[in-house]
This record gives C-alpha cells, structure tokens and sequence, in this order.
C-alpha cells in the first residue's frame, strides 16, 4: 500500500496564514510515502512543511499561477505499480474552462496519464471521466479565489447537515485528499473542514485497461468506522460524512 497525500492552493501567507490545526495533527510526519502539491504554496516555509510530512524527501510540486518560487515544472508525471498507473500533476489554470472536464480529459490525453490531478478551482472533484480519474484536492487552507463559485454543479460537498457547496460565510472550504493506491486500484479520501471537524469520504477507482470497468468504477462511499472499508491504519478516521448520490 502507497499513502500519497495530494494537496494545493495554499497561498500562505499572502491569503490565509496556515492549515486548519486539525489539519496539521493527521498529517504527522512518518505516515505519508509522497506529496503531490497543485502549487500555489507561494512560501519556502510552507514547501519545507510539506516536505517534513514525508521525513524530508522530495515532494512533486508543480507551479501554480500565484508561485513565485524557481525552478517549479508546469505539470508532472508520477508512475506507480511498476508503470502501470500514471497520475499526472497540473495546478489547472492551463484548463479553459476552468475545472471543465473536457478540457482537462484533453490535457490528460496529452499527457498520457490515467489519473490527472489539477487545482485552480478551490472546489473539490472526484471523478471517474472518459475513463481516466480526475482529481481536485480543492484548497487546504480554505483560501479565498476570484475565481470561487459556491453554485457550480459538480462541485458540491456533502456535510451531515446535507450538500454544502461552501463555508458558513461563502468561503471555500478547506479540503485535502488521501489516495491508497493497490496496484491499479485508487482508493481516493477526501478530507474536508467543515463546521470545526473533519470529515471524509471515499472514492474507489480501478484502471480499465486490462482489469475491466466494474460496479465500483466512481462508487462513492461514506466512512464509517469499523463498518464496510477500513481507513488507512496510518491515519485516524475523522467523522463520517452523510452519502450523496452524485459524484464530487
């Protein structure tokens, strides 16, 4: 088992000054093996935390529209399962529309992946598209965009008080992902801070090509402890989420 923790849109400090605390306590170091980061870290202090996760290896940053940092690639490719499965990295601001599946279904054939991880949009999406998965971790931090739209489809979240597409004051809402990655197989977490706690939800993909496309290809699923699918043993299960027919 591969624990990647996949996370983005900071904008410390210019934005929001850090991660939600309860954050900052699951992602302890020792039990993350990689970071992918959509960019817009924006600080040398922030991208140094992000490497403590993973005991100061090298984490897979990309750049994003507000990084000022050198040296940053506009996209990545990262193979797991001995090639089998390729996850591309973008921040997402190359996809026009922004967030637009077919756009970014076209930037995850050019880039010959079958797993594409963008940003841009603060809003988080996991989705199984044209047979590939795409992923948006949304903002860590919770950090405001011009470019935030609470009512656009495809990008609500789900709390226990039902679907909530935005923070109590319109803000977006911070949120990060976990993916568990079995050979082909991506079970994708997706945590978010929502009223105080933090809460998950999983999505289960499985690679097509030579496996078949099955019932769980996109299942959403809530967590609930000790019922159905078990959390990684390396981080702790937060709250469960209320199901939601639709996928993120």
């Amino acid at each position: 088992m591969v624990l990647v923790l996949v996370v983005g849109d900071l904008h410390i400090p210019h934005r929001i000054h850090d991660l939600p605390h309860k954050f900052k306590k699951l992602l302890a170091p020792g039990k993350i093996s990689q970071v992918l980061c959509t960019g817009n870290v924006c600080d040398r202090e922030t991208m140094e935390y992000l490497r403590s996760i993973v005991g100061g290896a090298e984490i897979q940053v990309v750049r994003g529209d507000y990084d000022e940092l050198p040296g940053l690639p506009s996209s990545l490719t990262v193979t797991h399962s001995n090639n089998s499965l390729r996850i591309g990295l973008i921040h997402g601001h190359q996809s026009l529309p922004l967030g637009s599946l077919d756009a970014l279904s076209a930037i995850a054939r050019q880039m010959d992946v079958d797993f594409l991880v963008s940003g841009a949009t603060h809003a988080v999406q996991a989705v199984e598209y044209d047979g590939r998965f795409f992923l948006n971790p949304g903002t860590a931090t919770g950090a405001w965009t011009g470019a935030w739209n609470s009512s656009k489809p495809g990008f609500a979240v789900s709390s226990n008080e039902g679907v909530k597409a935005a923070g109590p004051h319109g803000d977006p809402i911070p949120s990060f992902a976990l993916l568990d990655i079995q050979g082909t197989v991506v079970v994708t977490y997706v945590y978010q801070f929502i009223d105080g706690d933090v809460k998950v939800e999983k999505v289960e993909w499985r690679k097509p090509d030579g496996y078949g496309v099955d019932e769980r290809v996109g299942a959403k699923t809530p967590i609930t402890p000790g019922v159905g699918s078990v959390m990684p043993q390396s981080i702790p299960s937060p709250t469960p989420m209320s199901p939601q027919n639709a996928g993120w």
